[in-house]
């Protein structure tokens, strides 16, 4: 080592996970010499306890990856083909500045804001640009994109987006896994689960597809598409029947028993078998499993995941399976009940965060992200409003994910919207932007996360500099505020005054800083003695805020749009759950997990694929009214008959002819929630 340079030792930033997973690990990334050599889980948080999944283990490689954006870029060439040069921030922030601002002048709601959970922080994912659109007074964005109808069916039923304690899984006598493939998508849950299982509970996985769960779990019920809430109604069936009830908490800790039982007894387990395409059987069996813990008063718990609430009904059977624990008086335990997010439980203040007042009395329109694909087509109408003209896109990748995506790509390409993208990489939607502006990943910046798997608010610091020009999503934000010429004080907070500000006095700031994360206080067994977030105070079977609005006040299942033996030219529904190593659109560009995954693949039944002449490994077009889509053919045991599963969501142009599955998916909105029905769709598949 030559004399003049000393070793600089190696240090460890506390950090968390951003993405769109209910685990939101703590992390430890160390950096040596200002670089960042490795991301690991930290072993003082309990629930992530130093274990991460493949796809964050390898954030270093996403971070220093060569194609990572790493300075302001300026279409040179047609919408969609990708062609950039670099300009200046002050050029790229300038301009961007002056074609916003022309518009606002005109028609302020014809700009629309488009984001999701591509960071899932508070403070890069949904403030300072809130305040800037809200300044603005550009159009709403509702982003309902992943889970709004289950949100909507949880609120309705327990009040809020609330349930029992990830960590006390760990007790219960029976797990029922309920839309969830646990194993990919929340895997410090399967931890608990497994914990379980090793002191002798069982295990139940309900699935459409024959999931890496389902494969571990004591038993696998392979419903069809869309029938959870039927299913829910034929466990209620058995229990009101055989008496495997807790009466005294329905007596006193819900309201509507009485009308929910007469709903249920009209769904006997033939005529859900029938609906769901089980046997009766396997109705009366789960039944009786879940029956047993009410009779020997032991624990019972149910973890649901999002996929059972992406069709027409998913906000009813998000509300019957909600309804559940409350017939067995299950919540009396601490390690009995339901959870699907435990996100309505952190004290967040999102008024301090994103600053409606800034709006000063306006009430622009509010748009749905889930059409996007429709409202860029629309032109200017009194009842839609202006034409959308300017779209900024942030933490998302709509071109990929977006329903229906044909329209999708059709809306982007349009020569006069105006479109700004600020992004990690040229992603499909990137393509199409007329400034692609390089922002920061979670070892660059400042964030303060909320979970919806468990309740510790955590802390992520910066571990190393900006790469290259790359900046926080707040601070392009804040200098389009300067360059626009507002001069609100709000604009000049800083980003550890937003962490600051996120939880106000609710969490201890000081606690954050010295240990990266906080426990939330909340009582362990929350609603034993009812005391649910509702108006009544109690586990609503009944909602009379639905009934106000004209809708049915009791929960029922609601079939499909596309349901099968609606349609002879497509004969098939498709489910699209996400590959194992990708990350909804997120991960996709990482050479290795990519390579993990291999290529866009559709699982199919032998016995459907044997009447279709198709064979393993082949290429196939899976198509439907909406469109085609190119993939090679796995027959596999993972599908049900009559269900193929398109395993998503690869980038559009790394699929075989330059689109993905969503080119099939529609853009109805679900029952509840206004969201999207991504695995309510019928499709056929034929050779190419």
């Amino acid at each position: 080592m030559p004399a003049h340079t000393v070793p600089i030792t190696p240090i460890q930033v506390r950090g968390a996970c951003p993405h769109d997973c209910p685990d939101t690990c703590a992390l430890l990334t160390t950096v040596e010499n200002g670089v960042a050599t490795k991301v690991q889980g930290n072993p003082d948080h309990r629930h992530t306890g130093g274990t991460l999944c493949t796809k964050v283990s390898r954030y270093p490689e996403r971070t220093y990856h060569p194609e990572r954006i790493l300075q302001p870029l300026k279409r040179v060439g047609p919408k969609g083909a990708g062609q950039f040069q670099p300009v200046s921030w002050q050029q790229a922030l300038q301009d961007i500045a002056a074609r916003l601002g022309a518009i606002a002048q005109r028609a302020p709601q014809a700009i629309l804001p488009y984001s999701y959970a591509g960071t899932m922080g508070l403070v890069q994912g949904d403030s300072m640009s809130a305040r800037f659109f809200h300044r603005l007074g550009a159009s709403l964005l509702e982003r309902t994109i992943c889970s709004t109808a289950g949100a909507e069916g949880l609120t309705q039923t327990l009040g809020g987006k609330v349930g029992m304690g990830v960590e006390f899984f760990a007790e219960a006598r029976l797990i029922l896994i309920w839309g969830s493939n646990a194993i990919t998508s929340t895997l410090h849950f399967w931890r608990y689960a497994q914990m379980a299982k090793r002191n002798g509970a069982k295990l139940i996985c309900i699935d459409p597809r024959k999931t890496e769960t389902a494969d571990k779990c004591h038993e696998h019920i392979a419903l069809l598409p869309g029938t959870d809430g039927a299913l829910a109604l034929g466990v209620m069936h058995e229990l009101i029947q055989n008496d495997w009830l807790d009466h005294d908490y329905l007596a006193r800790y819900t309201l509507g028993w009485e009308a929910l039982r007469e709903r249920a007894l009209q769904w006997p387990p033939e005529r859900v078998a029938a609906v769901c395409g089980l046997r009766s059987e396997q109705v009366r069996s789960l039944a009786r499993d879940y029956g047993a813990c009410a009779h020997s008063h032991e624990p019972a718990a149910i973890r649901m995941n999002y996929g059972m609430q992406r069709v027409h009904g998913g906000g009813n059977a998000a509300r019957l399976i909600a309804s559940l624990p409350a017939l067995i008086g299950a919540w009396r335990h601490r390690a009995g009940g339901v959870l699907l997010s435990s996100s309505g439980q952190f004290p967040v203040d999102r008024t301090a965060l994103q600053r409606p007042d800034l709006l000063a009395g306006a009430t622009p329109r509010t748009l749905n992200m889930v059409t996007i694909g429709d409202d860029l087509l629309r032109p200017t109408s009194p009842q839609f409003g202006p034409a959308i003209e300017a779209l900024v896109v942030y933490n998302s990748n709509p071109v990929a994910v977006a329903p229906e995506s044909a329209k999708v790509v059709q809306g982007f390409a349009r020569e006069d919207l105006f479109t700004v993208v600020l992004e990690h990489f040229q992603t499909d939607t990137a393509d199409y932007a007329d400034y692609l502006l390089p922002a920061t990943t979670q070892l660059e910046h400042w964030d303060v996360h909320l979970s919806y798997g468990h309740t510790d608010v955590l802390l992520n610091r910066p571990a190393i500099a900006p790469l290259g020009q790359c900046k926080p999503n707040t601070e392009v934000f804040r200098e389009l505020a300067h360059h626009m010429g507002f001069k609100d004080d709000c604009f000049q907070q800083d980003d550890l005054a937003l962490c600051r500000a996120a939880y106000g006095q609710a969490v201890d700031f000081e606690q954050l800083l010295a240990r990266g994360f906080a426990t939330l206080k909340l009582p362990e067994a929350p609603f034993a003695e009812g005391k649910f977030p509702t108006p009544s105070g109690k586990c609503e079977f009944f909602s009379q805020r639905l009934a106000a609005s004209g809708q049915d006040g009791l929960p029922d299942h609601v079939a499909n749009y596309e349901a099968l033996d609606s349609s002879a030219a497509y004969p098939l529904a498709m489910i699209s759950p996400p590959a194992r190593n990708f990350l909804n659109s997120s991960f996709v560009n990482v050479a290795s997990l990519r390579q993990s995954e291999g290529e866009p693949l559709l699982e199919m039944h032998a016995s459907d694929a044997a009447a279709r002449g198709l064979r393993d490994g082949q290429t196939v077009r899976v198509f439907n009214q909406r469109g085609e889509y190119r993939c090679k053919l796995a027959i596999s045991e993972r599908a049900r008959a009559r269900v193929v599963n398109g395993l998503g969501v690869w980038w559009r142009k790394f699929g075989l002819a330059g689109t993905n599955v969503n080119q099939l998916t529609s853009q109805r909105l679900t029952d509840l929630g206004h969201g999207p029905t991504f695995y309510d769709c019928l499709v056929e598949v034929a050779a190419v």
